[in-house]
């Protein structure tokens, strides 16, 4: 019997119907892949699946006897509780009987009633025997597993949560969900703010599992490694195939394709039909034939035209620099109150794509908001060249207290030119003007980064620092970002978690590893 189980499912999301009379089915052991490009409708399905949002027509089941939990990277957590402290609740109610096993212990030491001594004795032992079965006793064992495999001891399990940045709190919210096991984990990126290999240590882990999984993830090989089905969202349509993202993706391609095939063809017999018919309709002779082949075509079952993907078109404005060297890094020390790395020594020319590597939190984005002048360095210097502009894109899609629409926060960027300029950049940037219209918050992660990309193809600059610029956005959308890296005629220093993106782009890496204190 199915855990989640939904039918004739449509929904609009403002004026854009996003899904129309499909279905989704999640079965018992299902790890599933749930794909489509950015706004395709994903993140709206996850809000139906948690009751988030309510759909406008959609005959839906969920079993009771299967739990939820739902890896929300905006959640609130308590900022006064220690990291150890947070993945702890994950095992609240486990905590809750041992209070009850030692209140019932306590009466036991002063009960002299022999049938209540009995009955005490009885339901200490029931509760003791439910704390072994749950795994109780070693519940600091799971914790320190799974947040040594996630990258979360690195941190420091004392560390107050409420110091933590945008990513390392990811990290920590996608431990305690793992902690709580619930029979349905859906995952929404999971990997973006995991190195390599935290990212392996996942994979094994959901591999490992019995559980079911909801997955969305950009991450190709990652979904490769996971999943046995994916449900793609193309066209309004939720489609299920079984296998990894590879098969399904053929087998996608290929019904594409056919499909393409036979609309083209019912086409042309249609406007043969139209071309008869307005030829020999009105003649005595032929008005019969031509009456029949009217009726054929009332008959036919129309295709509809294939939608086509949305793809954006980045193209970083460039400012024109002269020299050679525009960055140089001596000795370099970052961090807040304490270094987070050894002094770093480096040069930047034009031209080159320079990538930083190393764990998340060992201070990659830190160096960046040092280079940029965000915060003080340390120790040490950072020599930017005479008539260097730079570009910067932000890890977290943060627009500083912004509320509003996309064309409203370009014109706050840009006041000097017209609103038909600012849409025109927008929709080569892969945002239509529906998502003009809309409240950023309404954003997917991929549409709203696609906003940041977009003020970069319009300021111009010649040094461009690229702080995980992939997070989000779908294969189309980081398909074209690579190209725009690779005709940038500046230089660009970029972090990025994507190991093949930065072997295609990069022409040197820096391994902050090496650094590390």
């Amino acid at each position: 019997m199915a855990i989640i189980e939904i039918n004739h499912l449509s929904h609009n999301y403002g004026d854009k119907q996003i899904l129309l009379d499909t279905s989704f089915v999640l079965n018992p052991g299902e790890k599933i892949g749930l794909t489509g490009v950015n706004g395709a409708g994903k993140s709206s399905l996850i809000k139906i699946m948690m009751g988030q949002v309510i759909p406008d027509d959609a005959e839906m089941y969920f079993n009771k006897k299967y739990t939820i939990g739902y890896l929300d990277q905006h959640a609130e957590i308590n900022g006064h509780q220690t990291i150890k402290q947070y993945l702890g609740g994950a095992f609240a109610k486990l905590y809750e009987v041992e209070e009850k096993l030692n209140q019932v212990n306590n009466s036991l030491a002063t009960e002299t009633n022999p049938v209540k001594l009995e009955k005490l004795l009885n339901q200490s032992g029931d509760l003791f025997e439910y704390l072994q079965a749950n795994n109780f006793y070693q519940i600091d064992s799971d914790i320190e597993k799974v947040a040594a495999g996630l990258g979360v001891t690195a941190l420091g399990l004392e560390t107050p949560v409420n110091t933590l940045s945008g990513g390392q709190r990811a990290k920590v919210l996608l431990a305690k969900l793992l902690l709580e096991q619930p029979d349905v984990m859906i995952l929404d990126e999971p990997t973006n703010f995991l190195d390599v290999e935290h990212i392996e240590w996942l994979k094994k882990f959901i591999n490992s599992s019995e559980k079911s999984f909801v997955i969305v993830s950009h991450d190709a090989s990652f979904l490769n490694a996971v999943v046995n089905i994916i449900c793609d969202i193309d066209n309004q349509k939720i489609v299920r195939y079984v296998g990894n993202l590879d098969k399904a993706m053929l087998i996608k391609e290929e019904r594409r394709r056919l499909y393409e095939k036979s609309y083209e063809s019912q086409q042309k017999e249609i406007k043969k039909l139209e071309d008869y018919i307005a030829k020999n309709k009105a003649r005595a002779s032929t008005a019969r034939m031509a009456s029949s082949r009217e009726k054929r075509l009332e008959k036919m079952d129309i295709l509809e035209k294939p939608s086509e993907q949305i793809k954006p078109t980045f193209r970083f404005a460039y400012k024109p620099f002269g020299g050679r060297m525009m960055l140089k890094v001596d000795q370099l020390v970052v961090g807040y109150q304490k270094p987070l790395l050894k002094p770093i020594t480096f040069e930047v020319n034009h031209g080159e794509v320079v990538a930083i590597t190393g764990f998340n939190g060992i201070g990659k984005s830190t160096l960046l908001k040092t280079i940029c002048g965000i915060i003080p360095q340390l120790a040490g210097e950072v020599e930017i060249a005479r008539n260097v502009k730079i570009g910067y894109y932000e890890q977290e899609n943060d627009f500083h207290g912004f509320s509003g629409t996309p064309l409203m926060y370009m014109r706050q960027e840009f006041p000097k030119l017209l609103d038909k300029q600012l849409r025109a950049n927008l929709n080569r940037s892969g945002l239509t003007t529906i998502h003009c219209q809309k409240q950023i918050e309404q954003l997917s992660g991929g549409e709203q980064s696609k906003i940041k990309i977009c003020v970069l193809t319009i300021k111009e600059s010649n040094l461009l620092l690229l702080d995980e610029p992939t997070n989000h956005l779908d294969k189309y959308a980081i398909d074209c970002l690579k190209e725009a890296i690779k005709e940038y005629e500046g230089a660009v220093i970029l972090v990025s978690h994507n190991k093949e993106f930065v072997q295609e782009v990069a022409d040197k890496i820096i391994q902050l590893d090496k650094m590390h204190l």
